[in-house]
């Protein structure tokens, strides 16, 4: 902390638990309680039950849960590997063309995802590629909104490696796909680490584009969240929710775990 005095460091200490509480913990500690209550009459929820969490973890919301997995984890490798690919292709470009390839990779950041969303249908509903009611159509959507992340996290790497290592293997007769596999990826590996937990726990919370997209059959968690609120049952959307934040914090950990392994390598 760039805070050289105690007095300062505990004002500055202080100022983040003022904001941080209020802001980010207590609408989540919100979402927590009510998850556990059956009403809500008084400043604080009563009738404390796990029955919300019983059907949120089975049935319907299981199968949420499995297909909002499945299309993060997909949408996060396609967007790893063509983000990376950009980004090591932008590398090689001049500053013109790495400044256009920038600014069409994010574009779909730069529009809200609902028009992302749009967009996907009209260009994916009509053949010779029709994917309007599969579930390929939602897992497209979301690599497009991530890739862009990955593409900035791992651009940002690429500028910051140490051009000596591959110089060093290129000197001593290494070829390009050789420097690339066993010195340039390898030492991007951190930076893929947290690229991809950044587009997992993206993907994982996506709704807007979702909400055009999906078919009855693959329906993610988000989506249930939203309906199950909008029918009026927010305590059991609730415990949906709940459970949504503590699978995606599970997999960021596994993903941190793997990063600060890889750091040390």
């Amino acid at each position: 902390m760039l805070v050289h005095s105690k007095a300062g460091r505990w004002a500055a200490w202080g100022v983040f638990l003022v904001l941080f509480l209020p802001l980010f913990a207590l609408p989540l500690l919100v979402v927590v309680a009510a998850s556990f209550a059956t009403n809500w009459s008084g400043a604080f929820p009563s009738g404390p039950t796990t029955v919300h969490y019983a059907s949120a973890v089975r049935g319907e919301s299981l199968q949420a849960l499995t297909t909002s997995l499945v299309t993060a984890l997909v949408a996060s490798l396609l967007a790893l590997t063509f983000g990376t690919w950009a980004a090591l292709s932008a590398a090689a470009l001049k500053k013109h063309g790495k400044r256009t390839l920038d600014a069409l990779f994010m574009l779909p950041v730069a529009v809200p995802s609902v028009v992302v969303g749009l967009a996907v249908l009209v260009a994916f509903s009509r053949p010779p590629l029709l994917l309007n009611g599969t579930s390929s159509i939602v897992i497209l959507a979301h690599t497009i909104l991530v890739t862009a992340f990955a593409y900035q996290s791992v651009s940002a790497a690429i500028v910051r490696l140490d051009p000596a290592y591959e110089q060093a293997a290129a000197s001593l007769g290494a070829r390009p796909a050789y420097v690339l596999w066993r010195v340039r990826l390898p030492l991007l590996l951190p930076s893929l680490n947290a690229a991809a937990g950044l587009c997992f726990a993206l993907s994982m919370g996506e709704l807007s584009a979702t909400m055009m997209l999906y078919p009855p059959d693959w329906m993610p968690l988000p989506v249930r969240i939203f309906t199950a609120t909008d029918r009026g049952s927010l305590y059991s959307g609730s415990a949906v929710a709940v459970v949504l934040m503590g699978t995606t914090l599970l997999v960021l950990l596994a993903v941190s775990r793997i990063r600060t392994k890889a750091s040390y390598r």
